[in-house]
């Protein structure tokens, strides 16, 4: 369907799923700061 064969795909996935995990984790951790440095209530 895009030109990969499944070990490219798989490859691919894997790589997908550190770098997507390092995001949602940096993006939590900027969203503690900022909830640490201004809360809400």
């Amino acid at each position: 369907m895009n030109g990969l064969t499944e070990q490219q795909a798989k490859e691919f996935h894997a790589q997908f799923k550190v770098t997507y995990t390092a995001f949602v984790g940096l993006a939590a951790l900027a969203h503690l700061m900022v909830l640490a440095n201004n809360p809400w209530f």
